[in-house]
């Protein structure tokens, strides 16, 4: 017996079985040819999961077999050879950083040494707050070094937290970076001393609201773009202050 209320799931074969033997009132529909990619994406992504985590041990030769047989799946259903090359190369490898040989320090020791985020470029992360995840502002500051364009768009912009990343939004505008930062004069909490040292910066735009009866701007988000692609962006309530960056718990 199905438990009543309300899915938005593929029925699948098991699901399907369900339904046919529920006395129960039933209501379903014919996946939309435009949204069919996105929902059987979604339900794939799921089994395939569960399928690599069966496989998963210390060899991980078979999760790249299972892999490498989805996208020949796909590559024959299509008969589109550009899937071909989507294959999974055999040293099961993760590309992380790809920097140009001239003036390059490291470049006699063949290697690279990189400033990254401790959380993903590919997928999402939740901050907590607790001792034994990384900082906000830590990982702002990293962000900054990687990044090729930031925008910043907060309500508040307080000299205690700006002050925490100006070294690396200095180094981020003097080498190129373009960086363009919103904000408002909402309740007079943010600092003006904050606005003048952001404007020295190059390649800085600034925006403010002098609306200091309300706000219309209550959003938080830093976005670091980066021309290969894995953009990064962060969603919350931290607006740019000393307490919201290293020990906000929001």
């Amino acid at each position: 017996m199905l438990k009543p209320g309300l899915y938005e799931q593929v029925i699948n074969k098991e699901l399907s079985d369900k339904i046919d033997d529920s006395a129960q009132l039933i209501d379903k529909r014919s996946i939309d040819k435009a949204e069919a990619p996105q929902a059987l994406a979604g339900y794939l992504s799921e089994v395939i999961e569960k399928g690599l985590s069966r496989l998963a041990g210390d060899n991980i030769k078979g999760q790249l077999e299972l892999a490498n047989r989805i996208v020949l799946a796909v590559t024959e259903l299509t008969g589109d050879d550009e899937f071909d090359g989507l294959s999974v190369d055999r040293r099961a490898e993760q590309l992380l950083a790809v920097a140009n040989i001239q003036n390059n320090a490291d470049a006699v020791l063949g290697r690279i040494t990189t400033t990254r985020p401790e959380t993903s470029l590919a997928s999402g992360s939740l901050f907590t707050g607790a001792g034994h995840e990384p900082q906000m502002m830590t990982e702002l500051k990293k962000e900054i070094v990687s990044a090729d364009r930031i925008d910043m768009l907060v309500s508040f912009i307080k000299w205690s937290g700006l002050v925490l990343i100006m070294d690396e939004l200095t180094d981020f505008t003097n080498r190129g970076g373009q960086l363009r930062v919103i904000t408002t004069s909402y309740m007079g909490a943010t600092d003006v001393k904050a606005v003048e040292e952001l404007s020295k910066l190059p390649n800085t735009e600034i925006k403010v609201s002098y609306d200091t009866e309300r706000t219309r701007l209550h959003a938080k988000s830093y976005v670091f773009y980066r021309d290969t692609g894995f953009t990064t962006a962060y969603v919350g309530s931290s607006n740019m202050s000393n307490a919201a960056m290293t020990s906000g718990l929001e």
